[in-house]
């Protein structure tokens, strides 16, 4: 019993040093393993039920830490509040493991590894979403070639498939009879993922035929603004974006979602990011805070065009629990880590907007951690997509470095370029096939020139979006039929 638990944490903390700081991305393969062996030695689901619920609760506690920090040091509670709020947040996210290590036992590794993608899909409908499985992958090219075709999920059934087999490698039964023979079998489910050497390869490293300009401004979270300071980071905005933005170099300048309260109703930010626009002969993309009919605050990205007028508002559709919205009812003993008054109220529509013959598309900060959300831009005709974030909230953890790899996966995904621009880092451009292009430095008030691509190709996942978790899900169920009958 005791080894059993072993096993368990094991696995959640192999799942841990897959992603960054650690970044040990080679445990990606075994990861499940041990948490598969400890379920298919445990006949009582109960039990098995603890075990994935024990590893669940690790992993979300070493993978998102930060959030106490962020609580702590931005929401208004003190330390024990705040520790007390990530407690119950990891006990809620970590049902999903506990309902996985239930229902894996005596499955198939195709099962296993579907039921792992189902599960795993369930994380964007229950409040909170952040690293997938398949992210791990995100320099592994051959993987990578699933990306444009399933999304993050066809590469996180292929490790948990590879987990999966060596579990069932390992129990297999060492009698020279049927069942020893039948125990090979699973091995021969890796067969599946020769698909990849057919598939075609990731996008060749290509140097972009478009500039943005890219204003990393580096603004204090707790700064308590007035009108002298706000007078100042819009100076530094001003120098910032003029200096590396000749007229006619540029097709956009793009600044990020930001601290300071800038709002698109406000004649001075819009005479001044009019006035760079028109400078520079192009078009400004900034975070902004704008209103919906009934006065809520929204966090949005406006688009000026190079004439200086606004072309296009995009409001953020998916907004951050406790950071734009506090749920019912921790509001009774926290607040929001945005200082707007009010919780935000969420947007309703994908914006795609012009830029010169081209359109592209912007998403806010945590945004990016929805595939099938992020996939309706370049859907809807985005040939390049932008990504406006203020990551300060992260402190110096290593939550910036996961929100960057998780960026990263839905170029892959859409085979789309991605400028993003942060507040204080990390800003990047990333190219189709996932990869880091260039950056700015972090913690630094700065700006730099970023080489970016336009593309009109559609890949398969773009088109058809979830269709392989919903395969996933199919295969799960006929999993689970096949072995009522059988038993």
């Amino acid at each position: 019993m005791i080894l059993n638990f072993v096993l368990s944490i094991a696995s959640a903390v192999l799942l841990v040093l897959l992603f960054p700081r650690f970044n040990l991305v080679w445990l990606a393969p075994i990861a499940l393993t041990p948490l598969l062996i400890a379920v298919a030695r445990e006949p009582r689901w109960k039990w098995r039920f603890l075990m994935g619920y024990s590893a669940g609760i690790v992993y979300w506690f070493g993978l998102c830490n930060w959030i106490e920090w962020t609580l702590a040091q931005h929401a208004g509670v003190s330390e024990p509040v705040a520790w007390t709020l990530f407690v119950l947040f990891c006990l809620a996210k970590a049902l999903q493991l506990g309902v996985f290590a239930i229902l894996a036992a005596r499955l198939p590794p195709p099962v296993v590894a579907a039921l792992w993608v189902v599960l795993e899909w369930t994380h964007s409908y229950t409040a909170f979403e952040w690293l997938n499985l398949g992210n791990a992958a995100a320099d592994m090219s051959i993987l990578l070639r699933l990306a444009p075709f399933t999304g993050v999920w066809g590469i996180s059934f292929a490790f948990a498939l590879m987990s999966a087999v060596i579990t069932a490698a390992l129990a297999r039964p060492r009698r020279a009879d049927s069942n020893a023979r039948r125990g090979r079998l699973p091995s021969l489910w890796l067969l599946v993922l020769l698909v990849l050497f057919v598939l075609p390869g990731v996008p060749a490293p290509e140097r972009g035929s478009a500039t943005a300009v890219v204003v990393q401004p580096n603004m204090d979270d707790e700064t308590l603004w007035n009108t002298e300071l706000i007078g100042r980071a819009e100076d530094r905005l001003r120098e910032l974006s003029s200096s590396l933005a000749p007229p006619g170099s540029a097709a956009l300048i793009v600044w990020p979602e930001m601290p300071a309260p800038f709002y698109d109703n406000d004649p001075t930010f819009l005479n001044l990011a009019g006035a760079i626009a028109r400078n520079a002969h192009a078009n400004l993309l900034t975070g902004v805070v704008a209103h919906a009919p009934d006065r809520a605050p929204l966090n949005s990205a406006l688009l000026i065009d190079p004439n200086g007028n606004p072309e296009s508002r995009y409001d953020k559709v998916n907004l951050v629990p406790f950071g734009e919205f506090v749920p019912w009812p921790f509001g009774l003993v926290t607040s929001k880590v945005s200082t707007e008054a009010g919780d935000f109220e969420a947007g309703h529509n994908v914006v795609v907007s012009p830029v010169g013959s081209n359109r592209i598309g912007t998403f806010i900060c945590y945004e990016s951690v929805f595939p099938s959300y992020i996939r309706r831009f370049a859907a809807s005709g985005a040939n390049a997509l932008f990504n406006i974030s203020n990551d300060s909230w992260f402190g110096k953890s290593q939550a910036r470095y996961q929100h960057l790899q998780i960026v990263r996966m839905r170029a892959a995904e859409n085979h789309r370029w991605i400028v993003r621009a942060t507040n204080n880092g990390v800003s990047a451009v990333v190219d189709p096939a996932g990869r880091v292009r260039g950056a700015l430095p972090e913690y630094q008030e700065g700006a730099g020139r970023f080489r970016f691509a336009y593309s009109s190709d559609i890949t398969p996942y773009t088109r058809f979006g979830d269709w392989f978790v919903l395969l996933c899900a199919l295969v799960a169920a006929a999993g689970f039929l096949l072995r009522r009958r059988v038993s």
